[in-house]
């Protein structure tokens, strides 16, 4: 009997599944491996809250595989001493495996492959799994990738992507090749009190309501704080319950103003992917490098730890980072102006701001989060570098009515909305009355600040 094993990493879905119609393709009987790998939580990357929604993912892919006559086969340890382990066990003639772009990725597949060479097995590597457009696929004339978004997505629009790949409707597992208990979600510590489910069939069930009720207003309301109009879609891409691709071509087929800003935030994705498989040293360098002097855990404690905390005084800086500690989630917006208040404002160094978030995000991953952090600080690919995100003037044009801040500040719901944003303009007894800090900083002083500390790197 030939007998294929599949291994399922950040692609954790049956549905549009190249590795495994592959492996189905080619084998009697398939053996659906995932491996819980110490070195990702020796590199800590296991934060609760994506362990938590990683439990939900692997026992909703067992309960699909079961339907389907198979099961999930879990282990921990060395990833590639416990995939080997599968394939001796499973007397397997071949690995398939989704493309994956970080560093450490790279270095396991390398590892992965000449192990099993060794052994006279073969390793199968799919691209356009995690991503619509693989990295490396597009390249400008005078680089290995894109610097400058807007020419990338140029190019990535006219790539002809993939067919679909419909879900399996049986699949045999060799009875004799058996695992670990599944994780369980409520055994992990630390969690968000309002994190999401996971799973794919969460996944596709959240994909169908936004096609119905939220896709067609996407461009008008994603940067709406209090409407809560995104996608949520991030956390499944990140674990791969849902598919890019899928996502394309749906949006594609739907077409429409919402439908276009939808799939060029799935560009945007794929961007990152590719300058960080170009240049891996961003997850933890400057890409640009300003030579900033940054303020340190040493030398901005208090003001880091307001942040942390939503405890600046200035709310909707307050609100989004209190919803992150509860979702473990924060609006797309709300990344942007508080990532900006950390870097730009306190001009405190954004490798603390990216672990905090890469700590607390359900959908952390190095590409995104390093890179979208890069961006704000402008030491990454933004082409203006020094802009400053004014967190009043940003709330009152994204949270005009201050729904969001009274969602998170509750100690601030009373307030009109005139100096909801702007509490420390009251005066007197009312101002002594509010259990809420003053602002941290002065935006004028803060933007001083940034600008001399720049100015004196030139």
């Amino acid at each position: 009997m030939h007998v294929s094993v599949v291994l399922f990493t950040s692609d954790l879905r049956l549905h549009d599944h190249p590795p495994l119609r592959a492996a189905l393709e080619s084998a009697d009987a398939v053996v659906p491996l995932f491996v819980r790998d110490r070195a990702v939580a020796a590199a800590g990357f296991d934060a609760p809250n994506r362990s938590a929604f990683l439990a939900d993912c692997l026992t909703d892919l067992d309960a699909a595989l079961r339907e389907r006559g198979g099961r999930l086969v879990v282990r921990s340890g060395d990833l590639v001493t416990e995939v080997c382990r599968a394939v001796t066990e499973a007397d397997a003639d071949e690995v398939h495996l989704a493309a994956a772009h970080s560093a450490f990725a790279a270095r396991r597949e390398d590892r992965l492959r000449g192990a099993l060479e060794a052994a006279g097995r073969r390793l199968f590597v799919h691209d356009a799994v995690t991503v619509a457009v693989p990295p490396g696929e597009l390249t400008p004339s005078s680089s290995d990738h894109f610097a400058v978004f807007t020419p990338y997505h140029r190019q990535w629009e006219q790539v002809r992507l993939r067919a679909v790949v419909g879900a399996p409707r049986r699949i045999h597992v060799p009875d004799h090749v058996r695992g670990e208990p599944l994780p369980v979600r409520d055994d992990v510590a630390g969690v968000s009190p309002a994190l999401p489910r996971g799973g794919e069939a969460e996944g596709r069930r959240r994909m169908a309501a936004y096609w119905r009720r939220g896709l067609d207003a996407y461009d008008d309301t994603r940067d709406d704080l209090a409407a809560d109009a995104t996608s949520r879609f991030s956390a499944h891409l990140h674990f791969g319950t849902l598919s890019p691709v899928e996502l394309v071509h749906r949006a594609r087929r739907r077409d429409g103003a919402g439908a276009q800003a939808l799939v060029r935030q799935l560009a945007w994705r794929d961007f990152h992917r590719q300058v960080l498989a170009a240049r891996p040293g961003a997850a933890h360098a400057d890409y640009r490098t300003k030579r900033d002097n940054w303020r340190t855990r040493h030398t901005a404690h208090a003001d880091i730890e307001a942040w942390r905390e939503g405890r600046t005084g200035y709310p909707v800086v307050d609100a989004a980072m209190r919803q992150l500690r509860h979702e473990g989630w924060m609006h797309n917006r709300a990344r942007l102006l508080t990532a900006s208040f950390l870097a730009k404002t306190l001009y405190v160094d954004w490798r603390i701001g990216a672990a905090h978030f890469l700590h607390w995000l359900v959908d952390g991953d190095i590409a995104n989060n390093q890179l979208n952090w890069q961006w704000v600080a402008g030491t990454g690919t933004d082409t203006r570098p020094n802009r400053v995100l004014n967190p009043v003037l940003q709330a009152k044009r994204y949270d005009p009515d201050g729904t969001y801040v009274r969602r998170w500040v509750p100690e601030l719901a009373g307030l009109d909305t005139p100096l909801l944003h702007e509490p420390w303009k009251l005066r007197g007894p009312e101002r002594a009355a509010l259990d809420y800090p003053d602002p941290v900083v002065d935006l004028s002083e803060g933007l001083d600040r940034f600008r001399r500390a720049r100015a004196a790197q030139r």
